[in-house]
């Protein structure tokens, strides 16, 4: 029956990580869906965009995948650097959108580097560790520069300014340092730190609007046409979802614009309006079988540096699902996290088909590695 199926099927089709593609395959056409509704019932402008940029960054992660390991420990230093040139450039000549400086305008596409800097920061911490001898581990070394690379591009993000993401590349790099091995005590310490700090940070470091976002996470009613219109907004939207929903294109907080963003940030809230409690199951599920194959790709790695990549890729997925769920059911604060394959997005599309693309390498590389022990 084994060979009978290897005949009907070919080689190179069987061997695709399927568990993770099919999915992946449905969460976006169910987010084209949501888009399409969002968009009141049109494929324009949010559906159609959404298909074809999943189509382009398809073909990228299928590119990734080919790439081989000498060519990936070979321009991991240099990818790094170019990052915090384009990081500075933001500061220098970048477009301002939104209140933020964000994005640079290349002529054919606007390009927001600091999302490019999620999954570099993650390779560059995975070699970084994958080199240092095991002995070191417990070492200054281990903590103190693989802290300033963390840092430098989330003090350049920070600046422009953009809390979420630089939490979203400073989360990929610790993640990293933990499965690296570096010594727990360590985080604890970093954590007591942080929060002994958080005052100073909230009054000095963040901006006004910032603030405000993070008080109305502990009373959203304060502000209800202000600061916490958004969060009441998205709860009232996934409240009156019930079990099924209203159905497919009857929701009334986007169509009728009470809800902000509806396509972006709070495209769950969208969803969860018109499939209610089902479509939220639905999305919960895809997502944990897309986690689920990563992480397994990640343990079944025969060497340090694939191993700690693809973690670290895994992380960083798991931080925007994580993040934009927890944000629009009122437990964290709004930071503009979008929700990956179902935001409306190419920036988020992307990184997120780039972590793909990245995990499907490493699990070529499992493939042809020799049974062996882990090493570096």
């Amino acid at each position: 029956m084994k060979s009978a199926s290897r005949s009907i099927i070919p080689e190179p089709i069987a061997r695709q990580p399927w568990s993770m593609l099919i999915p992946l395959f449905l969460l976006v056409l169910f987010g084209a869906a949501v888009l399409y509704s969002a968009g009141g019932g049109a494929m324009q402008p949010f559906a159609s965009s959404h298909l074809l940029r999943f189509a382009l960054t398809l073909v990228l992660a299928a590119i990734i995948t080919l790439v081989p390991r000498d060519w990936v420990r070979a321009l991991t230093y240099p990818a790094y650097v170019a990052m915090l040139l384009l990081l500075a450039a933001v500061e220098a000549i970048g477009q301002v959108g939104g209140g933020s400086q964000r994005w640079l305008d290349l002529g054919f596409m606007v390009l927001q580097p600091s999302e490019l800097m999620k999954p570099t920061i993650v390779v560059t911490l995975a070699l970084f560790y994958s080199t240092l001898p095991a002995g070191m581990i417990t070492s200054w070394r281990a903590l103190v520069l693989p802290g300033g690379l963390i840092g430098l591009p989330m003090a350049f993000v920070l600046l422009q300014p953009d809390l979420g993401t630089a939490l979203a590349i400073g989360f990929g790099g610790v993640m990293v340092m933990l499965l690296a091995g570096v010594q727990l005590r360590w985080f604890i310490a970093g954590g007591a730190a942080g929060a002994v700090l958080a005052p100073l940070a909230f009054f000095y470091a963040l901006k006004e609007y910032q603030q405000r976002r993070v008080m109305t996470l502990f009373d959203p009613e304060a502000d209800p046409l202000g600061a916490g219109y958004h969060i009441i907004q998205s709860k009232i939207a996934i409240g009156s979802g019930g079990v099924f929903g209203k159905g497919f294109n009857n929701g009334t907080q986007s169509h009728l614009n009470y809800l902000p963003e509806p396509h972006t940030d709070f495209v769950f809230a969208t969803m969860a309006e018109e499939w209610g409690l089902a479509g939220g199951v639905f999305v919960l599920l895809m997502f944990a079988l897309i986690l689920r194959w990563g992480w397994s790709v990640a343990l079944a790695s025969r060497d340090r540096f694939a191993m700690l990549l693809a973690g670290g890729m895994v992380a960083t997925i798991f931080f925007y699902v994580a993040v934009n769920l927890l944000m629009v059911m009122g437990f964290a604060p709004v930071v503009g996290i979008p929700l990956p394959w179902m935001s409306h997005g190419g920036s988020s599309m992307l990184t997120n088909m780039i972590c793909i693309g990245v995990l499907m390498m490493v699990n070529r590389w499992n493939r042809e590695a020799p049974k062996s022990g882990l090493t570096t």
